[in-house]
């Protein structure tokens, strides 16, 4: 395109959302740079650009370009345009490069030398960069083009190409440098063999050290749970070192917390024989790494808020700020007691589930299979969160009714024919029906609209007073509205109850999940700059609109007063630090000493550290990346990470080498077998064939239906009787495994919820197994010969948790996942991989989780029925999914039932 001008800038529409306008221009006249207008007109020269990429944002797409000085987000873009706009910027940036080399070609041979040189040595793996920084280091400006890091050889005119020396093939052709490094590998397989066979403490697998010896410019390093990743980055780093290809102040090992810096660092430090506080390599998590860049810049360190690091202190602060707005802002007040009282929960049609049954188990707080299942603040039970939200307006209001009142309406074949009408009001005799009718007069529900007609028939032949509402007014959020007009035409009016009798009213779950809401909102609405016109426009496209809309206002609010409370401090958070942090690397105030990248733990990597690694990476060309993790373990959505950074690796960070670690010393055969089918139902997730150094252990995943009794500790009582079998079972085999290093066996209680924690008075104590408890997500990392999972049932509290995926996360995240309850199967997964010896999932009998019926249909017997005692339970012969169970029929005669009672209405004798 060079005789070409371009010039790209937003859509008039988007420019309404974006922080700031712009424009990009390129004249040929002046080839080697583009023009971008921002507050200010810039120079972006070719020669110190780095990278071009899209990124998907909230609303629209955007093309990153980053420079060794600075990054530029240009967004508001389709992604189509996006596409195509870094595909021009692309072909502009060849054409000057290509035009470079042209009036340079007899450099070609120095570049030939030196890439014989390199490869003949056959001293490394040869990444992409690599052969780069070599061409870089011939002198000339041919050389500088050939090594510009978006210089594409297949553009190239074949005139030119024909000139090339054959040794540019490894840049050409991939394929070849693939069989050098194919090579190389099996050649140092052999020559490290002693190495790799003792190192930190263990003989690394097969494909542990060919991670290790890998080195593209891009490496994700895709782990199995418990399959040695630490030792595998321990092992990169000793290995690195031990050829010489680095120095330890060029390598940088990145953790997400405290206790995992501390064990690479010691173990780093131990298998390179040093002391921990010598070693030079540095070792830090990421927020530890933006203070020193900070504090090395400014000679001081960030001054953080006092919240910050307090382990309550953001939940407190969260508190502390609606407390506030609600007492100085009626418009806060309003939103946020309608969000408490009257939108609790997405109303989500019946029609997105995929059948009736998960629409009833989402609606319902319950643990009933039929009947009345949500709670309402006027203390009655109700079978729709429309009629909750009703119900709730008219406590709210102090407004007296009755649910489901009978009323007789007249005869039928001469019998008398009553109906429970939806809401009654006493005080002035008038009856309320609440349709689940939509605007074109359907329903969800087979014969529902008929049985509606023929309500409303008797009501008028009874001379009854009625009035209805409809799905329709709730769904164009004017059902309150519609409500509180038919009553005060009857002489009701609305006398709003106080705040304190609100908030003492409200369920605290409510609140604490509104809690976690805002807290992963505010950081992204902070790291990604957005707008409240932006939040409100996401939010028109989610399926509950109207509670949408009142949680985007009432979220921007909020982060609103964050941002002030952070500057009437004086201070920055944690994202904001690691902001700073990125600024001082992109402006050159901060000089990366770094070339050598190691990220743990990635699949809990948010935006705001991906762009920190990006930047030190962008400032000094050639920097590798090797980021480990296991997407199946990414259990962080709530503290800002996304998931799609790692199963997008490359989209994100560029070419690269993809391996994986799939053999696992953690959890036996059948316990990693069947965890890793479940978990791989999400077609999302990364593919592995997981297998374990141990074998098979028959029937080690065993369910355990428990029957529970309302407001009694049934789970906390069935898990002491489990304990206590447990260590009856390690007493008798304690010959098998008991040694003086291992006098106990150990067993991990994990519970969704920290208020599911059954030993809240204590841990209980044993002669053979030795108890810890905690919630699924405390539990990453650890491992046990046992697991006993509790309460692996359905509910708002149970597996999966329905309080966790609430769809108004996707009004800032901009790719949210697709498949249902993606990040609780992975959570599941977790707390299943835990163990080495065995599995218990303790349910409750007549609402077990939808996961037991999958891992059984997964594991087949090998995934056992069984009562706390150990004895066989019976599957349904009929359905196949429940279980038979006792129940007392109305004479009091005992007989056995289905547990999936009504859907499944099998019966036998007892």
């Amino acid at each position: 395109m060079g005789s070409k001008k371009l010039t790209a800038k937003p859509g008039f529409w988007a420019n309404l959302f974006l922080p700031q306008k712009w424009k990009l221009s390129f004249n040929h006249k002046t080839p080697d740079r583009f023009l971008l207008s921002l507050q200010q007109n810039t120079e972006l020269r070719f020669a110190t650009i780095r990278a071009i990429s899209t990124r998907k944002g909230l609303l629209w797409s955007a093309i990153e370009i980053r420079s060794t000085d600075r990054t530029d987000v240009l967004g508001g873009l389709s992604t189509s345009a996006a596409s195509n706009l870094v595909e021009q910027l692309r072909s502009a940036i060849n054409e000057h490069l290509i035009s470079t080399i042209e009036t340079d070609k007899a450099q070609l041979i120095e570049i030939d030398e030196a890439i014989q040189t390199l490869t003949r040595s056959g001293h490394q793996y040869l990444a992409h960069g690599d052969i780069n920084q070599t061409i870089a280091s011939v002198p000339g400006e041919a050389a500088k083009a050939i090594a510009h890091p978006l210089f594409d050889i297949e553009r190239v005119p074949q005139a030119l190409s024909q000139q090339f020396p054959a040794s540019l093939s490894m840049l050409a052709d991939s394929e070849e440098r693939q069989r050098y490094n194919a090579k190389f590998i099996t050649s140092e397989l052999s020559r490290f063999d002693v190495f790799f066979s003792d190192l930190d403490g263990r003989s690394l697998s097969h494909e542990q050290r060919e991670a290790c010896i890998r080195l593209e410019d891009n490496n994700l390093l895709v782990a199995s749970a418990g399959s040695g990743k630490t030792a595998t980055m321990v092992g990169k780093v000793a290995y690195v070192l031990d050829k010489g290809l680095y120095r330890p102040e060029e390598i940088l090992v990145l953790a997400f917390n405290n206790d995992a810096a501390k064990e690479l660092r010691v173990r780093l430090a131990h298998q390179l024989k040093v002391n921990a506080a010598d070693l030079a390599c540095q070792v830090s998590t990421f927020h530890a790494l933006g203070r020193g860049i900070i504090q090395q810049v400014e000679g001081k360190p960030p001054q953080l808020a006092n919240w910050v690091e307090h382990p309550a202190g953001e939940s407190r602060l969260i508190e502390q700020m609606i407390n506030e707005l609600r007492q100085s802002d009626p418009v806060f007040l309003q939103l946020w007691t309608q969000l408490l009282v009257l939108y609790p929960k997405a109303d989500i049609p019946v029609e997105v589930f995929d059948s009736e049954e998960d629409y009833r188990r989402y609606i319902s707080d319950r643990n009933r299979r039929e009947g009345a299942t949500i709670s309402t603040l006027a203390g009655v039970y109700v079978k729709s969160l429309q009629e909750q939200r009703i119900a709730n307006w008219l406590w709210l209001n102090s407004i007296p009714f009755e649910y489901e009142r009978q009323v007789l309406i007249g005869e039928e074949g001469g019998e008398q024919r009553y109906v429970q009408p939806d809401f009654y009001y006493p005080e002035i005799n008038t009856y309320h029906e609440h349709f689940a009718i939509n605007k074109d007069g359907t329903s969800p529900f087979e014969n529902y609209v008929e049985h509606a007609q023929q309500k409303r028939e008797g009501y008028r032949q009874a001379g009854i007073s009625f009035f209805e509402t409809t799905s329709a007014q709730a769904n164009n959020d004017n059902l309150l509205e519609v409500l509180e007009a038919q009553l005060s035409k009857r002489g009701i009016e609305p006398t709003p109850r106080s705040l304190d009798q609100v908030m003492n009213a409200l369920e605290p779950d409510v609140i604490r999940r509104y809690h976690n809401l805002i807290s992963v909102c505010i950081k992204h609405i902070r790291s990604a700059q957005l707008k409240q016109d932006m939040l409100l426009e996401r939010a028109i496209a989610l399926k509950h609109k109207a509670r949408a809309d009142r949680f985007a206002r009432a979220v921007w609010m909020l982060a609103e007063a964050y941002t002030r409370k952070l500057e009437e401090a004086d201070s920055i958070d944690f994202e904001g630090m690691i902001g700073n942090a990125i600024n001082l690397i992109e402006d050159g105030r901060y000089s990366s000493p770094f070339k050598l990248i190691l990220v743990d733990e990635f699949q809990d990597i948010s935006e705001p550290r991906a762009n920190l690694i990006k930047a030190l990476r962008s400032q000094r060309p050639f920097t590798k990346i090797f980021a480990v993790g296991d997407d199946w373990q990414s259990i962080y959505r709530f503290a800002g990470s996304d998931i799609t950074l790692f199963t997008q690796f490359e989209q994100y960070f560029g070419t690269c080498w993809i391996g994986r670690l799939q053999q696992t010393y953690r959890c036996n055969q059948l316990i990693a077998g069947v965890a890793a089918a479940f978990v791989q139902q999400n077609p999302e997730q990364m593919k592995k064939d997981v297998q374990s150094v141990r074998p098979e252990i028959p029937r080690s995943i065993r369910v355990i239906p428990v029957k529970v009794e309302w407001e009694k500790p049934s789970m906390e009582n069935a898990c002491r009787q489990l304990l206590n079998r447990l260590n009856g079972f390690a007493a008798k085999i304690a010959p098998k495994w008991q040694t003086e290093v291992k006098p106990k066996l150990s067993v991990l209680v994990l519970s969704r919820y920290n208020m599911q924690n059954p030993f809240k008075s204590g841990t209980p104590s044993f002669s053979h197994i030795v108890v810890r408890s905690m919630t699924f997500h405390r539990a990453k990392g650890l491992e046990a010969d046992y697991s006993v999972l509790l309460d692996v049932s359905e509910g708002n509290f149970g597996v999966p948790s329905r309080i966790e995926d609430d769809e108004l996360l996707h009004l800032v995240i901009p790719s949210p996942e697709i498949f249902p309850h993606a990040e609780e199967r992975r959570l599941f997964y977790v707390a299943m991989t835990r163990a080495s010896r065995g599995v218990y999932l303790l349910t409750n009998q007549i609402r077990p989780s939808r996961y037991i019926d999958e891992l059984r249909k997964i594991g087949g017997n090998n995934v056992s029925l069984e009562s706390l005692e150990g004895n066989p339970i019976r599957q349904c012969p009929a359905c196949g999914k429940g279980h038979l169970i006792q129940r007392i029929a109305k004479g009091g005669s005992a007989f056995m039932g289905c547990s999936e009672y009504p859907v499944c209405q099998y019966t036998e004798d007892a």
